[in-house]
């Protein structure tokens, strides 16, 4: 039996053998590579395109040693990894340390300075260890924590915070002033309605109280605008809200007054914005009996009708001039004149209404009939030629004011029946506006 040759180059391959690893180097590690199938040319390798390089050895000889084998790869692989294996395509930002966070948070809040202080150096001291962010936050949380800190420190050596506690716990409790509203009867702690009021004990107006809101009053602006300002404001609006509340002149006895109670620069701090107005006794150690309210929330349509025609009336009657009629004719005749036209008109109204029940139409008739004559009274004082004229029809048309007949009118009404007295020296009625002096403001 004959072996067969190797096969030569030009010899098919054995069908039994294995086949032979192709490409472009030999199976034989150390065999030069194959040669481009271009001639060589005396510098080197040739391409297609001519010699490699422009010198004349080219700028890569051909390297003496020989080449280390390198598989091919399959057509369409890629030996090394793609963009995106185990890298990542845009640089990520590191996360924001959460305690820096917290830091910022109670630094701006000021709430807990102590605890905004420990958790901005923790959060520092993690940011410089794991290379995250925040360490602005931390430092901003780290400052304002520390200014928290020392303002609570010194509140706490002067006594501020005993003071804002007890502020806040007054105003939780509702016993603040700051709590009153219009309608409110409350007790002052104490003897005396003092010069200082802090807190009150709301009381029903139904029984005995020291003082009873028949007015609030806004105030502007950031910063407390002074004793003087606010104590203006309160004389300017205070007496001339009363009439809103109490429509009644008559009802405001003797002894009743008006105060108020003012902001001061410590209460304006803690939200204080606003003047109480409210009616209280004359003497410091007296109290008020029920509420002296009047208005509409309180009234019947008759009595609301007889009431707002008497306050037209009385309104121009106040306006009356400071001077004689001697000293200034003209303009005791131009007020008389209008007063004669809004007494005219007023009766007009109370003739017109319907009333609710017949045992006050035939007062109230009687009461229009005056209040008529009363108008043309008036209105001859604004033709009178001299101040004799003037007085004469000027004492008759005031004889018709707070007559017999305003008595039964206000009796089927069942309103008040004694009239106010009224003080010279203010014009008005001394039961319901006090005076209007200093005395009546009082700080809370």
């Amino acid at each position: 039996m004959s072996i067969p040759p190797p096969p030569g180059p030009h010899q098919p391959q054995d069908p039994y053998q294995p086949p032979q690893p192709q490409g472009p180097y030999p199976q034989d590690p150390f065999a030069a590579p194959p040669q481009d199938p271009y001639a060589q040319g005396p510098y080197g390798p040739q391409g297609p395109q001519g010699p490699q390089g422009p010198g004349p050895m080219g700028p890569y000889p051909q390297a003496p040693y020989p080449q280390a084998p390198y598989p091919q790869a399959p057509y369409g692989a890629v030996p090394y990894p793609v963009w995106g294996q185990g890298y990542s395509p845009y640089g990520r930002s590191s996360p924001v340390n959460g305690v820096a966070i917290a830091a910022l948070v109670l630094g701006l809040l000021c709430f807990l300075p102590g605890v905004g202080l420990l958790l901005g150096i923790i959060a520092l001291v993690q940011i410089r260890k794991r290379g995250e962010r925040g360490k602005a936050m931390a430092i901003v949380g780290t400052v304002l924590s520390s200014v928290g800190l020392a303002v609570w420190v010194l509140a706490l050596s002067t006594g501020g915070a005993s003071d804002f506690w007890d502020g806040f716990k007054e105003g939780a409790a509702g016993n603040s002033t700051f709590a009153l509203a219009k309608g409110d009867c409350f007790d002052v702690p104490g003897e005396t309605f003092d010069e200082d009021v802090y807190d009150v004990d709301e009381v029903d107006c139904s029984g005995e109280h020291d003082a009873e809101v028949f007015a609030t009053v806004p105030l502007s602006g950031d910063s407390f605008p002074g004793d003087d300002h606010v104590t203006d404001v309160a004389d300017d609006k205070c007496y001339t809200l009363q009439d809103a509340y109490a429509m009644d002149p008559w009802a405001l006895t003797d002894e009743v007054d008006i105060y108020y109670l003012t902001p001061t620069a410590d209460s304006w701090s803690w939200g204080d914005r606003e003047i109480t107005c409210v009616f209280a006794n004359v003497d410091e150690k007296g109290t008020l009996t029920g509420s002296l309210r009047a208005d509409a929330s309180t009234l019947d349509a008759d009595q609301f009708a007889f009431l707002k025609a008497m306050a037209a009336v009385d309104e121009v009657l106040f306006e009356e001039p400071e001077e004689y009629a001697e000293e200034d004719l003209a303009s005791n005749r131009t007020w008389a004149g209008d007063t004669g036209d809004v007494t005219g008109n007023q009766a007009d109204q109370l003739g017109s209404h319907l009333w609710e029940m017949e045992t006050r139409e035939a007062p109230m008739a009687a009461l229009v009939k005056d209040m008529r004559d009363a108008a043309k009274e008036w209105a001859a004082a604004e033709k009178a030629t001299d101040a004799d004229g003037f007085y004469e029809h000027y004492d008759k048309a005031y004889a018709h004011i707070d007559g017999a007949t305003t008595v039964t009118a206000r009796m089927a009404l069942g309103l008040a029946t004694t009239p106010p007295t009224y003080d010279e020296d203010s014009g008005s009625g001394s039961g319901g506006t006090g005076g209007g002096d200093s005395d009546s403001g009082l700080d809370v």
